[in-house]
């Protein structure tokens, strides 16, 4: 593989070429994916499981049958004799991370207040139902079915279910079946694509529906989560992953090319850019990216994901990098300089924002108690990542006295009437008629 071909860009000058290609400017999908991924959808709604196996055998070159569509129990116990024991420990610990700070985070909203004769209780309530996608294939993400599920299983949602395109020969990737045993995934199924989205929000003869989707995909699986939204919830637009470095003269040039280098090896569509106040970092990661890409082990995917989505820019100033950055909206920041955690406070649109050199989006992908499950695109301006609060709704309980209920009489009486809503006022006023 050629080294990749990027060039120092000043960030002014292309900062609207880059922005047009990123939400909002940019919507999600062109009319013809959305057509592609509609004509699938309808199948799968149309034919169920004969829908399911056709597509598996097209577009994954996997031959199956409606009994082999689910995976079995035996089959998730053979898992365990092709993994290693350090693997298992490694999933293990990445779960009890991740359940620690979930858990953490939902133990606050759990909440009571009391005020004026008025009792207030909000609790976290789980929904029944979650469908996650775990990207799978020749290439299988163990660490997304962690990232996906635990959220669910500390919301403590009764039913998880897990959908992941099958390898050759219809296998799953082993080390996926034995996170999904760790994590107490209730179902598996060996299913991918536009096709498993469409089973798990419509439901086949094999598969029930759930009542939410989450995790992330390529685009026609973005695609595919965005059309059936209209029908069934999902968590967030996770696309191709994607890293933003902001560097100044006090960052380790190599550092930063590992890391534009890793956030690479996701694939040819993902995104590595570095935005640095500094000339003098900029040339010294070029000449680095150009020297360690060939060693890469997955140097071809590397190669080709930074000659297609690399970016190498300059700024003014630091006030230019972080309106750029904010423009931007990158699912991960990673912040090299001299004051992070200043330039930290100033970031509003990042998935995800890591302070200094040894908080590298490779850990953040596994152990450092964060999702990985971020917005893409540009979406971070809107959403959050996923977390235990994208299983729960907030529910609140509420009592009023007889005195609480005096206190506010009078205004719920007139807002009540400024709307014309007068048989409110009367529900009200009746409790103090009857007597």
């Amino acid at each position: 593989m050629k080294s990749p071909s990027l060039k120092i860009q000043k960030v002014s000058d292309v900062l609207q070429d880059v922005l047009e290609k990123r939400w909002p400017q940019n919507r999600l999908s062109s009319s013809e994916l959305a057509d592609y991924v509609n004509a699938i959808i309808d199948e799968v709604k149309g034919r169920g499981d004969t829908a399911l196996i056709d597509f598996t055998l097209k577009l994954d070159g996997v031959n199956l049958s409606p009994e082999r569509l689910q995976v079995g129990r035996e089959e998730v116990q053979e898992a365990y004799e092709r993994v290693s024991q350090r693997q298992i420990s490694a999933i293990e610990f990445a779960k009890e991370r991740l359940e620690t700070s979930e858990s953490d985070l939902l133990s606050r909203f759990n909440i009571e207040c009391k005020y004026e004769s008025v009792r207030l209780r909000r609790i976290a309530s789980p929904i029944r139902s979650v469908g996650c996608y775990v990207p799978g294939g020749e290439a299988s993400y163990p660490s997304t079915l962690v990232m996906t599920t635990v959220s669910a299983k500390v919301a403590r949602v009764p039913r998880v279910v897990v959908c992941s395109p099958p390898k050759s020969g219809g296998v799953i990737n082993p080390l996926t079946l034995v996170a999904a045993d760790i994590c107490e995934v209730d179902e598996i199924y060996r299913i991918g694509g536009v096709q498993a989205i469409a089973a798990l929000a419509y439901g086949t003869e094999t598969i029930r529906p759930v009542e939410k989707i989450v995790g992330p995909g390529n685009k026609y699986v973005l695609a595919a989560k965005m059309l059936v939204s209209r029908d069934v919830p999902i968590d967030l637009p996770a696309g191709p992953s994607e890293i933003l470095i902001l560097a100044d003269d006090s960052s380790d040039p190599w550092i930063v090319t590992l890391d534009m280098i890793s956030q690479a090896e996701h694939g040819v569509d993902a995104v590595s850019v570095l935005i640095t106040t500094s000339s003098k970092i900029a040339e010294a990661v070029v000449e680095a990216l150009n020297r360690l890409v060939a060693s890469s082990s997955n140097t071809e995917t590397v190669g080709q994901a930074l000659s297609r989505n690399g970016m190498i820019l300059t700024s003014e100033n630091m006030a230019e990098a972080v309106d750029f950055i904010n423009e931007f909206a990158p699912e991960h920041l990673e912040l090299m300089v001299k004051d992070p955690w200043n330039i930290a406070e100033k970031i509003t649109s990042a998935g995800l924002v890591l302070i200094g050199s040894y908080t590298p989006v490779a850990a953040s992908d596994y152990c450092l108690g964060t999702n990985h499950v971020l917005p893409t695109g540009g979406f971070s301006r809107v959403f959050s990542g996923l977390s235990v609060l994208d299983f729960v709704r907030l529910v609140s309980i509420v009592e009023c006295s007889k005195e609480g209920l005096l206190k506010i009489r009078e205004n719920v009486s007139i807002l009540a009437e400024s709307e014309r809503l007068t048989d409110h006022a009367l529900a009200v006023e009746g409790r103090f008629k009857v007597e």
